[in-house]
């Protein structure tokens, strides 16, 4: 018997456990090269993969493990969300900051989006109280940079990798006046605590006239449509004050044992 190697006359197309002669291989529209030879050749421009959704879903994944990662330890907690448009001086920013230290005096974690105008409000009063202030950003085409009052940020390219670290690490979602972007964090929590997804935790509506409109309008058309139970509004609570969001807050994390 010879000692020779065999040499396939024509090579198989490996893709993981599977091989493929030529000619279906061919039929099935896969190359014949290596994983060595893909990884080792000469990269010419940006690679075809990089914009693959296997790629993407690798990426994903690494949003949610350097998130898990970083926020691990933070302990008590509070999400506050508000307008990116909120202007610094005006009585919108100043009382997202005074929520922030409000929180911050508590021994609370104050986690925003990160970026600028009710965000950093909150961000910057939390800080100014001496608590562990945090932003998750985002990436956006406008509007978001990260504010200058945040202690750990940790950057999301996808808005829900970035809602699962709010709901992960908060206790409760604290909710200034906003737009779009801030709606929907709210009924994002208000939709997991109903379908009982989620403990249910405080979400607490600051500004009362900027929002209690929105609640009116649940108990005068959604209710009686049937569209939610009498519970579900029980759901929001709609405060005026910074200092009673953060009692209600407070109570909640004493009630479960939730220290920071």
């Amino acid at each position: 018997m010879s000692d020779e190697p065999i040499i396939h006359p024509t090579p198989w197309a490996v893709r993981g456990r599977v091989a493929m002669r030529p000619e279906a291989a061919q039929r099935m529209g896969v190359a014949g090269t290596t994983e060595d030879e893909k990884l080792l050749g000469p990269s010419r421009g940006r690679p075809a993969f990089l914009d693959s959704e296997p790629w993407r879903a690798l990426r994903i994944l690494s949003e949610f493990v350097e998130g898990f990662e970083a926020l691990a330890g933070v302990g008590k907690a509070v999400a506050v969300f508000g307008s990116a448009r909120t202007r610094e001086g005006s009585p919108e920013y100043e009382l997202a900051r005074k929520a922030g230290a409000e929180f911050g005096a508590r021994g609370f974690a104050v986690i925003t989006g990160g970026g600028p105008g009710a965000m950093e409000a909150a961000n910057r009063g939390c800080q100014d109280a001496g608590g562990l202030s945090i932003g998750c950003n985002i990436e956006l085409p406008h509007e978001q940079h990260i504010n200058p009052y945040v202690d750990i940020s940790v950057q999301f390219h996808y808005f829900f990798a970035r809602k699962t670290m709010f709901v992960k690490y908060a206790d409760a979602f604290v909710i200034m006046p906003g737009g779009f972007g801030t709606l929907d964090e709210m009924f994002e929590a208000l939709t997991l605590i109903q379908t009982g997804k989620v403990r249910n935790f405080p979400v607490v509506l600051v500004g009362r006239a900027y929002w209690q409109g929105l609640v009116d309008w649940a108990r005068s058309t959604l209710l009686p449509a049937g569209m939610i139970a009498e519970a579900d509004l029980d759901l929001l609570q709609v405060t005026d004050d910074p200092a009673e969001a953060a009692r209600i807050c407070d109570a909640y994390a004493q009630a479960n044992g939730i220290t920071g």
